[in-house]
């Protein structure tokens, strides 16, 4: 060994020079690389932006029912695709859960899968729209205090997978005053709860009474809670639908879509950027992007935007990425 040409000191030299130089092992900076770039995206997106994008998993809602994309697997698509914030959507594990043997079992597997592939992706957990659980403006005190009931779990689903909030719906009464009345006593209870796990409850305009923004803000105020707020979103402001249906038939009175955002960012704490169609010139046909930008901007939000793609025409990815491309290039508008 002595007499090598080059004695043992001397290799040990030359590795940790090589080291040094970055010229260590390939496979773990090409994982290193892989994880970051995805941020970097993001990073040189909000570099020239006032808002972070984010993926709402409802975009990919028709891949979903078709079977062509498991919707555990939804961290590693948003990934793919260049996002680094989810927003999750509970109907798509509630089937699984509430079919299981042990459905608090089985809530917890979902859950720790969820987990931990957000973490393998590099993707932040951002919220949970709860679906499913009960209507929480009913009149009927008995079935309103169970969908708040029903709602706790996600609240400490969130929770446990590091979201700030849990967007909910307000559906129940139909007469104003009753539907007030009903929606602040459920929000009180239901945010009062989160508040102990840190968590937000927010309310988006989902239809019915909660799309009137004026309505809502009054039970917001009155709920008058610090993890209480709103999560405006482009599209979904109609009040009344032919047959009073609550989705699909014509919708016959709509609260003014700008309006309404503008009203609901005094509380709001996540935007939902709705989008169904798109022009040659890769503008929304029925949304004034630049409009709705200017909106929360001058309301001094800094956060995240969900994409919430709901077109038919094209494919989910192709929809997903045409309305990421508009919010990049409006916002930078700005």
């Amino acid at each position: 060994m002595a007499s090598t040409k080059y004695g043992i000191s001397s290799l040990l030299f030359l590795f940790i020079i090589i080291t040094s130089l970055g010229f260590g092992s390939c496979k773990n900076d090409t994982k290193k690389n892989d994880q970051s770039t995805a941020e970097k995206t993001q990073q040189a997106t909000k570099d020239s932006l006032f808002f972070d994008i984010s993926l709402a998993q409802w975009s990919l809602n028709r891949p979903i029912f078709a079977g062509e994309l498991d919707p555990m697997d939804f961290a590693k698509k948003a990934h793919e695709m260049g996002f680094t914030g989810i927003e999750y959507v509970t109907g798509f594990y509630a089937e699984r859960i509430k079919n299981a043997n042990d459905p608090e079992a089985e809530m917890q597997v979902v859950l720790d899968s969820l987990k931990a592939k957000s973490e393998r992706y590099n993707v932040k957990n951002l919220l949970l729209m709860v679906d499913g659980e009960g209507d929480m403006a009913v009149n009927d005190a008995t079935s309103r205090d169970q969908a708040v009931e029903n709602h706790k779990k996600w609240v400490d689903a969130a929770q446990f997978l590091g979201c700030h909030s849990i967007r909910v719906n307000l559906f129940g009464a139909t007469q104003e005053e009753e539907w007030k009345k009903a929606a602040t006593d459920a929000l009180t209870k239901l945010s009062k709860y989160a508040a102990g796990k840190n968590v937000n409850v927010l309310v988006e305009n989902h239809g019915q009474l909660s799309s009137n923004a004026d309505l809502l803000l009054e039970v917001i105020e009155a709920v008058n809670m610090e993890n209480c707020g709103t999560l405006p979103d482009f599209g979904n402001f109609c009040i009344k639908r032919e047959g009073g249906e609550r989705w699909e038939a014509k919708c016959i009175e709509e609260y003014p879509k700008y309006e309404g955002v503008q009203k609901m960012m005094a509380h709001a704490k996540a935007v939902s950027a709705k989008s169904y169609s798109f022009d040659d010139q890769g503008e929304e046909e029925v949304i004034d992007y630049r409009k709705m930008l200017e909106i929360i901007k001058d309301a001094g939000y800094t956060g995240y935007i969900g994409i919430e793609f709901e077109g038919t025409e094209i494919p989910a990815e192709e929809g997903i990425m045409a309305t990421k491309d508009l919010l990049i290039q409006a916002g930078r508008q700005l």
